[in-house]
């Protein structure tokens, strides 16, 4: 029986052989310190060190053993969970979460839990078991109290929830701001009687302030400042486009419909858009309509729908340097970033038609 040599590539390692840091740092001629500070995007690492790295890396195809990692206590992966994907702002924080990891080594995993309480702790306990550095909760439905005891053991960042506390970081907009911006500028036009659909935004999971909270009290708020206070009506529903769509019909066939509706999101403004379309009303000839998180849908041509634009990209990216930050040490008290709301003003809103 003959033996050969194993085969080898242009850096010498065996082509069976998984490629290892100690062979990016001798292609790069550098120290496995160095490419770990690189890899880590730790600071005060040069221009010409990180391109001198990065370039073995890619020539070499070093990926690193993720399980390996973990039992050396850092496993370069955040979980990130939403309860579903149909959600189009949701793609906007996403966005942001990846532009800002970009240039890391960090990789998003996504967990896409469903509205129910239980589905979404389970996803944060698997996301626990399986060791990533840290995650990011997009308005987490799970109760205060399991959040908060999950992030005493693991860093976090909730986006949305008011609530403060001490364990975890928080990125929020400033939404009763949002709805009043909404409420002016309907009122401007000659509105008096506005809807607002939202979210339950229900206190029976321990959180006091969640976004659908805050928006209708600043609302109702706004209601009272222009003396529409009698006037004022919370109809509540999912955020999404069937949700949208019953609040539509039973708003729209009352006795008294209302001039003009505000959503809590983008994607339920368009069930009501389609609700309206059904019983025969034109928007805004017939019906104001005005949505919330300026998503891309928002902006289409047959829509152009007015719009509260709450820098998603921005709340996702900041959620995700917050965390950085926080996983790898650099400081240990709890941050809050709040977005300044900005009303986009499109094609979905005008004049009340006297009735």
């Amino acid at each position: 029986m003959t033996t050969g040599a194993l085969p080898m590539d242009r850096a010498g390692t065996p082509k069976n052989r998984r490629t290892t840091i100690t062979d990016v740092a001798r292609h790069a001629g550098v120290s496995t310190a160095a490419v770990s500070k690189v890899m880590r995007n730790a600071y005060g690492v040069s221009p010409a060190m990180q391109e001198k790295v990065r370039a073995a890396i890619a020539e070499l195809g070093y990926r690193p053993h993720a399980a390996a990692r973990g039992m050396r206590g850092r496993t370069y992966t955040i979980g990130v969970l939403l309860d579903n994907v149909r959600n189009a702002f949701f793609a906007d924080i996403l966005d942001g979460i990846r532009d800002e990891l970009r240039q890391t080594e960090y990789t998003v995993l996504i967990g896409a839990a469903g509205f129910e309480p239980e589905e979404q702790a389970k996803t944060i306990r698997a996301m626990e078991d399986r060791q990533m550095d840290g995650l990011i909760l997009i308005a987490p439905g799970t109760p205060r109290d399991e959040v908060l005891t999950t992030a005493a053991s693991i860093p976090t960042v909730v986006i949305g929830h008011h609530d403060a506390a001490e364990t975890h970081d928080s990125v929020v907009d400033a939404d009763d701001i949002g709805a009043g911006l909404v409420v002016d500028h309907l009122v401007a036009l000659g509105h008096r009687d506005i809807a607002l659909v939202s979210a339950p935004g229900t206190r029976a999971n321990r959180w006091k302030r969640t976004p659908e909270i805050v928006l209708s009290d600043g609302y109702l708020r706004a209601m009272e400042r222009h003396g529409l206070a009698e006037r004022a009506r919370v109809q509540h529903a999912a955020y999404s486009d069937d949700g949208g769509f019953k609040a539509g019909m039973t708003l729209l066939t009352a006795d008294r419909p209302p001039t003009a509706v505000m959503t809590g999101a983008d994607v339920a403004a368009l069930g009501i858009y389609r609700a309206a379309h059904e019983l025969g009303l034109r928007i805004p000839d017939d019906l104001s309509l005005v949505g919330y998180n300026n998503t891309a849908l928002a902006a289409l041509a047959p829509v152009q729908l007015t719009s509260v634009d709450q820098a998603g990209h921005t709340m996702g990216s900041s959620a995700a340097r917050m965390l950085v930050e926080r996983v790898e040490s650099r400081r240990d008290r709890a941050m809050r970033t709040t977005m300044t709301p900005r009303l986009v003003v499109r094609g979905s809103t005008a004049a009340p038609r006297v009735r």
